[in-house]
């Protein structure tokens, strides 16, 4: 029988890495949806276990909150195994039918420190549910274009590729200006973080890797003075 309240201690490091999923569910709530209860659970403290949790309202529970029976159930289930991996599995809360996950988190030395564990509550409404996954419907949302490659080549071609078409087609840059415009809409892609993504550039708008350098300088000393004047 486990007796609540210390169960383990975590290092600096353990507690950085639990730190770090709380954007991690953020980000899922964000694409997810309302019908989504995320909970991230501490094992440090099994009496006051949730250190973070969004859309609570759905089981009434707060940060601080203990980590319940079932998950201590399913922690032991997934130490049995081998390798520490993922359950998934149908629950019951207040007559609702729950599609549930329970992910463990793993530490130092491998040890299991936390669990994030993701409720789907089954009884929001089909176009609650849809509307989530319309363009535009999540607040905040904005529709964006992303590239998918399966190489690097393909991406720095494909971003270039645009980038060109987008100011070219803007008559508000003056012509002398499309490359620098260019450049400057890549490097906020940060396409120039990729290896020789410069001469790749370069090549395409059928300029020298120096002038691609010299537009690259510029924009920095740009920005410099840009961050400078916003302390002052």
């Amino acid at each position: 029988m486990i007796c609540l309240a210390k169960y383990l201690t975590l290092t600096e490091s353990d507690r950085l890495i639990l730190e770090s999923y709380k954007v991690t569910m953020d980000g899922l709530s964000q694409y997810l949806g309302e019908g989504y209860e995320l909970i991230l659970h501490s094992l440090e403290d099994l009496e006051h276990s949730v250190i973070k949790i969004i859309n609570g309202h759905y089981t009434g529970r707060v940060e601080g909150a203990p980590i319940t029976d079932f998950a201590l159930s399913m922690l032991d289930h997934i130490r049995e195994k081998k390798e520490p991996e993922a359950l998934s599995y149908f629950n019951k809360k207040n007559g609702s039918t729950l599609k549930s996950t329970t992910i463990p988190i793993l530490g130092e030395n491998k040890r299991i420190i936390g669990l994030l564990c993701i409720n789907f509550h089954m009884s929001l409404s089909f176009s609650s549910f849809l509307s989530q996954f319309l363009p535009g419907s999540p607040e905040g949302s904005e529709r964006t274009m992303e590239t998918f490659s399966d190489n690097v080549e393909d991406l720095i071609s494909s971003a270039l590729e645009d980038a060109k078409a987008r100011i070219l087609a803007d008559s508000s840059v003056p012509s002398s200006n499309k490359n620098k415009e260019i450049i400057s809409l890549l490097s906020q892609k940060g396409i120039f973080n990729m290896k020789d993504a410069v001469l790749k550039v370069a090549a395409g708008l059928g300029i020298s890797k120096n002038t691609v350098y010299l537009h690259l300088r510029n924009l920095e000393k740009q920005t410099a003075k840009d961050t400078a004047h916003d302390r002052s």
